[in-house]
């Protein structure tokens, strides 16, 4: 497979970045990650705003060439160059800061690469998987701005997910620092109640996520009441359901928490809902 490095084609096996690499360092970084179907990039306006608005808040320097037309016929360059034209694609851009210097850098210019896979599904798919979930307790997210970014430190998400291995769970709902669950390892949460659909609000210290957004835009067109409020150990323990929510699975209903087990009849319906709404993308 190739990379594309500031639109150069590199193995994706060779070296590229220096000792002084500032996402190496100092995680001075963001990444985006997308589903590429049928030529075309998933949501990519959410995307692409989403990465522009997080470069922006970290005061990087966002070059003219930078434009969405000109990302968006890289990625889809690369996917030609890795023979993957036609098939379910998942993509990765990272961009970081290129400087040297200790924690002040000397420049804001950024460096950006972007690399592919392959999926397995064209569309997101409904799972009998019996999928368990757990709380994470020893680190907690901060309710700051910086928590929805999708930055490239990600420490507690690393240390949750190897605690989720020795436990024998799937997946760990992160805490933040007033105690709420906010997040999965991997994703945001919804909670279903009766006729209610509830996710902890960005103040909360969540991911701003593109699938997160969508979902919420799905379900004020449906006959389900939304709910953006900070969610509880209770609620989910009382909860009819629990979801967790990303770019690459889309909802992922969960079977256990806590010994208490849950249905995924809301989330069948909201995961066609949303495959209804990925082909309506950009048409």
């Amino acid at each position: 497979m190739k990379i594309d490095y500031n639109g150069i084609y590199f193995e994706e096996k060779q070296p590229i970045f220096l000792a002084e690499n500032r996402g190496y360092n100092y995680g001075d970084g963001l990444f985006e990650t997308m589903r590429v179907i049928q030529g075309k990039i998933v949501f990519w306006e959410n995307h692409y705003a989403r990465l522009i608005s997080g470069m922006k808040l970290l005061e990087m320097e966002i070059p003219d060439y930078f434009s969405k037309p000109y990302l968006q016929s890289r990625i889809l360059n690369l996917i030609e160059q890795n023979k993957l034209t036609g098939q379910p694609v998942r993509v990765k851009i990272n961009v970081h800061r290129d400087a040297s210097g200790l924690y002040k850098p000397d420049l804001h210019k950024i460096n950006y690469l972007i690399r592919t896979s392959v999926l397995t599904d064209s569309e997101y798919t409904k799972t009998d998987n019996a999928y368990r979930i757990e709380i994470f307790k020893a680190h907690r997210i901060s309710t700051s701005v910086l928590s929805n970014l999708k930055n490239t430190n990600k420490l507690i998400n690393v240390l949750g997910s190897i605690y989720a291995e020795r436990i024998g769970v799937d997946n760990c709902l992160l805490l933040n620092d007033k105690g709420n669950p906010v997040e999965a390892l991997n994703g945001n949460l919804f909670v279903v109640n009766d006729n209610i659909i509830k996710t902890p609000p960005l103040s909360d210290g969540c991911l701003d996520g593109i699938t997160r957004k969508i979902i919420i835009d799905i379900v004020e067109k449906t006959t389900y009441q939304f709910e953006e409020a900070s969610v509880s150990i209770t609620d989910l323990r009382n909860a009819d359901e629990i979801w967790v929510t990303n770019t690459i699975v889309g909802i992922q209903p969960v079977i256990q928490f806590d010994q208490r087990f849950y249905e995924n009849k809301i989330a069948e319906q909201f995961i066609d809902l949303l495959n209804h709404e990925v082909q309506k993308d950009g048409t």
